[in-house]
């Protein structure tokens, strides 16, 4: 392991430079291929420092460098998005990353994957602790095995799905198969965001990424960061195996990440910032601050800037709309062949609550939207409606004493109840 943090202050960049040239040099690419894995833009995290430092460190040893984005299913960047996202200017491709190819995951072309392998039945049973009981097909995108290693470099965030992000979890989900994405997501929703999010060490979710990984045979590496609020600075950086370095970066995220305050708020406004294109990226601004809602109030996601539910889900939305585990479970005949992991964001978003098939659905919070999502679009799919003109976040801040909270940039700090 290569690499240390601190949660009172950020790493300096001749800390930062040391970490990577050092942990970087033990690695043996001497002349091979490298393929580095990086998130899209939808993640906070100084990329362009890191890309530099990697290529400046690696370029002159190895016989390829080139990067793959992990999409999992959102859109794929436009060259202009990519340039920004490595903070490369359009003409450094050809100088000072000559030879650098970047490619989106295109998860949408099955020409894309490769097949790994099967996980059992009785295995998914076993890693899921009863949940599920199916095997599950492992493929990946097959660049993965045209490199003679994997370096997965991204930062590590309280999650939804899998406890806390990062590691393998640029595999899967990230440039793997609908299989995994769905049964994993499903997993993780069977579970509930409200229970998983956040939880340190290996949730069920993480060690079945962790198996699928396991059928990967291409040796990889993992530079794993935690990433300060406010800033984008670091508050760590570890380089070692994707599970070792993914470890350490989450014991550190949950002391940097998770803010706790001492009572529930009756209405929250969470302030998506641009970064967030659709609901189905933005709903981030819910799954981090539903611990925090009072049973029984309302989380108002702030959001002109958003037209759609998913750009790439959008039918499959429209067609099951927006509610709690329950009503999915208890109706498992009704909507099993809708892709899971639809089912698990839509789920994600509507919160914990009840269904019964005589009382109907009781859904713990309301959940609301302020976006450029209209009224009828938003009571099609089952969420509340609020015109983004009648709000002004500044008017909110200041009353927590009030039992309201105003979150700006949500998405990334997960609150919780000190107790």
């Amino acid at each position: 392991m290569h690499g240390f943090g601190d949660p009172a202050r950020t790493l300096s960049d001749a800390e930062v430079e040391a970490i990577v040239r050092d942990g970087l040099a033990q690695l043996e690419v001497d002349g091979r291929r490298v393929l580095l894995i990086v998130p899209d833009g939808t993640r906070t995290a100084p990329l362009p420092q890191l890309f530099r430092l990697v290529h400046a460190t690696l370029a002159p040893r190895v016989a390829a460098l080139d990067a793959l984005i992990a999409l999992g299913t959102h859109q794929p960047m436009s060259a202009a998005q990519i340039d920004r996202h490595f903070g490369v200017q359009p003409d450094e491709w050809a100088t000072t990353f000559r030879g650098v190819r970047v490619f989106n995951h295109r998860w949408e072309d099955p020409a894309t994957f490769a097949h790994m392998g099967t996980i059992s039945a009785d295995e998914v049973s076993q890693i899921s602790e009863g949940m599920l009981c199916q095997p599950v097909d492992v493929r990946i995108n097959r660049l993965v095995l045209e490199y003679d290693r994997l370096l997965i470099c991204g930062p590590v965030f309280p999650h939804e799905v899998v406890g806390f992000s990062g590691g393998t979890k640029y595999l899967f989900p990230g440039v793997s198969g609908r299989e995994v994405i769905d049964v994993s997501h499903w997993l993780g929703a069977l579970i509930t965001c409200y229970a998983i999010i956040g939880t340190p060490g290996v949730t069920p979710v993480r060690r079945l990424i962790d198996r699928a990984a396991s059928l990967v045979p291409t040796p990889k590496s993992c530079v794993a960061m935690v990433v300060a609020p406010g800033n984008g600075q670091l508050n760590g950086i570890y380089i070692s195996t994707p599970e070792d370095a993914w470890q350490a970066a989450a014991d550190l995220s949950a002391r940097v990440h998770v803010r706790y305050v001492d009572r529930p708020f009756q209405r929250v406004l969470s302030v998506m910032p641009p970064m967030y294109q659709d609901i189905w990226t933005a709903a981030k601004g819910m799954y981090k601050l539903e611990p925090v809602v009072a049973d029984g109030g309302e989380l108002i996601i702030y959001a002109p800037h958003i037209t759609e539910f998913s750009v790439t889900h959008g039918t499959d939305l429209a067609a099951i709309g927006y509610h709690v585990r329950d009503y999915f479970v208890k109706q498992w005949e009704r909507f099993k062949h809708h892709p899971w992991s639809v089912l698990a964001h839509s789920t994600h978003l509507a919160g914990a609550g009840e269904y019964d098939p005589q009382s109907g659905e009781r859904p713990r919070i309301r959940v609301t939207l302020a976006t450029g999502i209209s009224p009828e679009r938003c009571a099609a799919h089952n969420v509340g409606y609020c015109d983004p003109a009648t709000i002004d976040p500044a008017a909110w801040a200041g009353r927590e004493e009030e039992g309201i909270l105003l979150v700006p940039k949500a998405g990334e700090i997960l609150y919780r109840l000190r107790k």
